[in-house]
């Protein structure tokens, strides 16, 4: 069973949210509590995704925290001539993933990297690559040219799928979506001020766009079908293909 996220509690000092040693310990507990239908979502990635696997080529998750998608793409997908490779930028988050990679009848197929994506990702041989939770904590002058590289590392009819929480176009709604989200952390147990704490960790951290501005990036990458398969108010699953 997963550690109870107790990071933002009343012992909480207000810092910047990083995935540091604390919130890795905890992240599994924490993500599932956290962003709604989050299982649900996961799993309609990886169906969406086994459309496109090809012998031979590679599967990525990028920001893959603690190895929860690598994992289960690599026992769905069942492809022995296939690699599975998760990239994050933080160790913490990567200690926790090999723990769970000993564990699972895969490991063989699995390996980690530790990459700063912000400055440099090296993607090569790609038929899948997933990007869930991550681009809305790259800096937003980064984002461009991060997809940018990983479009180069896709091979042909290959798919990227991201997963992010986003903006409202309208404020009306965009307000009405946050308050709703707010409640729905109430429901799975966090107080009103492990909410706030975690609120203001998050700002200026997680940067979220609107949903048409996520589709801009990903054309101007040079992804020509781009679609959107999930929506929860305000979070929203992309799925994009490379012909």
């Amino acid at each position: 069973m997963a550690k109870k996220d107790k990071v933002f509690d009343s012992n909480y000092k207000i810092e910047d949210f990083k995935f540091d040693k604390k919130v890795a310990s905890v992240f599994d507990d924490m993500v599932s509590r956290s962003v709604p239908m989050y299982k649900e979502s996961m799993m309609a990635a990886v169906t969406l995704a086994k459309n496109f696997i090809k012998n031979k080529s590679i599967i990525y998750d990028v920001g893959c925290s603690t190895g929860t998608l690598l994992i289960k793409s690599s026992e769905i997908f069942d492809d022995n001539s296939l690699k599975f490779i998760g990239i994050d930028s933080s160790q913490d988050m990567l200690n926790q993933a090999q723990q769970k990679i000993q564990k699972s009848f895969k490991k063989k197929q699995i390996s980690l990297k530790k990459q700063d994506i912000e400055k440099k990702i090296l993607i090569k041989n790609a038929s899948v690559v997933f990007m869930n939770y991550t681009l809305q904590f790259v800096r937003p002058l980064s984002r461009q040219k991060l997809l940018d590289e990983i479009f180069r590392g896709m091979n042909k009819n290959s798919v990227i799928i991201i997963i992010e929480k986003v903006l409202g176009n309208d404020s009306l709604f965009n307000r009405m979506y946050i308050d709703l989200y707010f409640k729905y952390k109430s429901k799975v147990g966090y107080s009103d001020e492990e909410i706030k704490n975690k609120r203001e960790a998050l700002e200026n951290v997680l940067v979220p766009y609107r949903i048409d501005e996520n589709i801009e990036l990903l054309k101007r990458s040079g992804f020509e079908s781009v679609d959107i398969f999930f929506k929860w108010f305000n979070w929203c699953g992309f799925v994009a293909v490379k012909k």
